[in-house]
């Protein structure tokens, strides 16, 4: 049983002791029992082997531990790569092609492409807000210098107002567009959780074609521009034309504000456009795929010191066969020629009629490997030898495990060698299974499958930082191999960086999920839980049961610019889907809004003569300790007639306070109990008259 005590562990000579006084129980027979009977020889032996196990039979393993914590859902989570947007600056006539890898460096710091990108030579030019048919121009947004926040769609947002992108060009139809958005928040909002939403707006992106204005597809991460993140969209199929409405005839693109429900007007204080995304990591070994070709081309400055090894699929299904460059005229096998153009490209062509073996055009027809010199000394990794939890060192840790994969050698029913590129987290009946340690670096071998034998070479390896990339915003970085003309800035922070979590803290993560309460029982669940409610910006909530045993009241005040907010719709329907799902089944929910009531003051007051400016500063001392609005003070809570006082006889101008009275307006909101105001569970006090007399 889990909640057994255990027995304290007994010594050798404690259990040959007991062991000894029971065997009259069993056999009477048994007289001699000197050490010299063969019979006590075997219960000397398994005594020893009972007190060495004992050891160890309570002890819980860091395997055990894992194995529970993944029982329970809770399994490490993975390092990441820091991820960040960059804008290329001077790109001048002709777009610029970056290829997979290409590697841009800050310090030490080296940050990488995933995919091939293009770089246009366009410029955003400006930005414009249109309200009622009258455009202004608030592209002051594009400097990163000023940071002056500006209402792109004013500050009372209306269906039909309209954001307007302009730019010198634009790129080709089909090709996908980044802009990064900075917004001034003042109001603690939550996060958004899910891209693309839209509880508070409804966005119409659009680009001026020789067709009009065409909607484009978008993905939006800002919220409808209420949060910092990127906007990506796909230019249309038809292609851009010069716009008259825009200024000075530019190419333009324009959101059209369809719904607008916003609890905050949007301010935005950057827009930066035409960016790429690159992940802070530096790759050892990359390996380059070729989806249903017969030849296949890289950039010769990815080819770094020319240790590149090259694999192709003659069967559809089937494993990988190494091909080797030809060197002699006539020759068949399977082999390659290789070509370098002008430009620096490098091809590699595969030809089944001359040399009676080549790839087909099928999903991953040929694999490149390029390897460092660093890594290309070390990529033999061993063999797989069959047993439960090989372990096999990797060259180096800190590994980004989202290019890793090793190439496993083996030989066909023929005799050949064959290869195959297995990742990490493949577990059917015949596949190499294994996990990756990153931080580590190591794998460990979970299933051999039908690799046993099997060499192990180093496939993709990519070494990362981890949090380190998450750089501030505004660096330059340079681009391996590309002009110094053209410059690379990060208009936003770095982010995602991450180690894969230990054994520690998968635990520590597990005991403080135990401590947190999915179900809302108190009055402080649900309070945390409409805190937590994802989108909005919550200021105050109390809960509260009524008389009703079974009815919660919950009052809440939204953070928005009003200076008494109340609460809307789509509030109310976002709190209300945040607790259903965790209230009890028979509890009922009621989501109040705030109400207000002034408290009046009036008094007389002595000062003191060399004092200028008293009632000013007894007034202003009033008001503030009044305000529950936009005080520490939450709903409901007492305003105590005693604090409120001697507030004021603390003045340094005040020589006594000879008579305050405090009175509240509405006596449904609040009523006076002796001297103190109490207010109603859902009611937020402030100051109203204050009618002071000086003495």
């Amino acid at each position: 049983m889990l909640n057994d005590a255990y027995e304290e562990d007994k010594t050798y000579e404690e259990l040959l002791a007991e062991a000894l006084m029971q065997i009259p129980l069993y056999s009477g027979e048994w007289t001699n029992r000197n050490p010299s009977d063969p019979g006590i020889t075997i219960l000397e032996n398994l005594t020893a082997f009972e007190a060495l196990q004992q050891s160890k039979i309570h002890e819980i393993t860091p395997a055990v531990v894992r194995m529970l914590l993944k029982l329970a859902g809770f399994e490490a989570g993975k390092g990441r790569c820091a991820r960040m947007l960059l804008s290329a600056v001077g790109v001048k006539r002709e777009e610029i092609l970056l290829p997979a890898n290409q590697q841009f460096r800050l310090g030490d710091l080296c940050y990488e492409t995933n995919r091939s990108i293009r770089l246009f030579p366009c410029r955003l030019t400006g930005v414009y807000r249109v309200r009622g048919g009258r455009m202004q121009d608030i592209s002051y947004l594009m400097d990163r210098e000023v940071r002056v926040p500006a209402c792109v769609f004013g500050e009372e947002p209306k269906a039909g107002d309209c954001l307007y992108l302009t730019a010198d060009a634009l790129p080709p139809p089909g090709e996908e567009l980044i802009f990064g958005i900075k917004v001034a928040d003042r109001h603690n909002r939550n996060p958004f959780g899910e891209r693309g939403d839209s509880t508070f707006a409804q966005l119409r992106w659009e680009c001026y074609t020789g067709q009009g204005f065409v909607k484009m597809h978008v993905r939006d991460e800002t919220g409808g521009l209420l949060g910092d993140g990127e906007i990506r969209m796909r230019l249309p199929d038809v292609p851009a034309l010069a716009c008259q409405e825009a200024p000075e005839g530019m190419y333009a693109i324009r959101a059209v504000l369809e719904r607008a429900d916003y609890d905050v007007a949007p301010r935005l204080i950057q827009i930066d456009g035409f960016l790429f995304e690159v992940w802070q990591k530096e790759t050892l070994s990359a390996c380059y795929t070729f989806n249903r070709v017969v030849s296949a081309s890289l950039p010769g400055r990815l080819l770094g010191e020319g240790y590149v090894t090259v694999f192709c699929k003659e069967e559809k299904g089937a494993s990988y066969k190494k091909y080797e460059p030809c060197h002699t005229l006539g020759e068949k096998g399977r082999f390659f020629e290789i070509r370098e153009d002008e430009s620096g490209l490098v091809t590699w062509m595969f030809d089944r009629r001359k040399f009676g073996y080549g790839p087909i055009k099928v999903k991953n027809a040929i694999k490149i490997v390029v390897y460092q010199e660093i890594m290309m000394r070390r990529y033999s990794l061993g063999t797989v030898l069959g047993y439960d939890h090989q372990v096999i060192r990797l060259p180096k840790g800190n590994i980004a495990p989202e290019s890793f994969c090793i190439i496993a050698e083996r030989k066909d029913e023929r005799g050949e060698a064959i290869y195959d590129f297995v990742r990490p987290g493949r577990y059917g009946d015949k596949d190499l299974s294994y996990d990756l340690y990153e931080n580590e670096g190591f794998l460990r071998i979970e299933d051999a499958g039908d690799y046993i034998g099997a060499r192990l070479y180093v496939g993709g390896f990519a070494v990362t930082r981890g949090a380190e990339g998450n750089i501030r915003e505004g660096n330059t970085l340079t681009g391996a191999g590309i002009s110094p003309q053209l410059t690379f800035y990060n208009p936003g922070p770095g982010t995602g960086g991450c180690s894969r979590e230990t054994p520690e803290e998968v635990k520590k993560r597990f005991l403080m999920d135990l401590k947190r309460p999915f179900v809302a029982v108190t009055a402080r669940d649900y309070e945390r839980l409409v805190l937590e409610t994802p989108r909005l910006c919550i200021r105050k909530v109390r809960a509260y049961m009524s008389g009703n045993g079974n009815l919660v009241r919950i009052a809440v005040m939204p953070g928005t610019d009003e200076a008494f907010p109340g609460l809307s719709d789509v509030y109310r329907q976002n709190i209300r889907k945040q607790l259903e799902e965790r209230r009890l089944l028979t509890t009922r929910i009621e989501i109040l809004p705030p109400v207000y009531t002034p408290i009046d003051v009036q008094g007389t007051i002595y000062v003191k003569r060399q004092y200028e400016n008293s009632l000013e500063q007894i007034e202003e001392t009033i008001r503030k300790f009044m305000d529950s609005v936009h005080s520490e003070r939450n709903f409901g809570e007492t305003l105590k007639f005693d604090e409120i006082f001697h507030e004021i006889e603390a003045l340094d101008c005040v020589e006594f306070v000879y008579e305050l009275s405090l009175y509240p307006r509405n006596s449904s909101l609040a009523r006076l109990v002796e001297a103190d105001i109490v207010p109603e569970e859902n009611c937020l006090c402030y100051a109203g008259s204050v009618r002071l007399q000086m003495g």
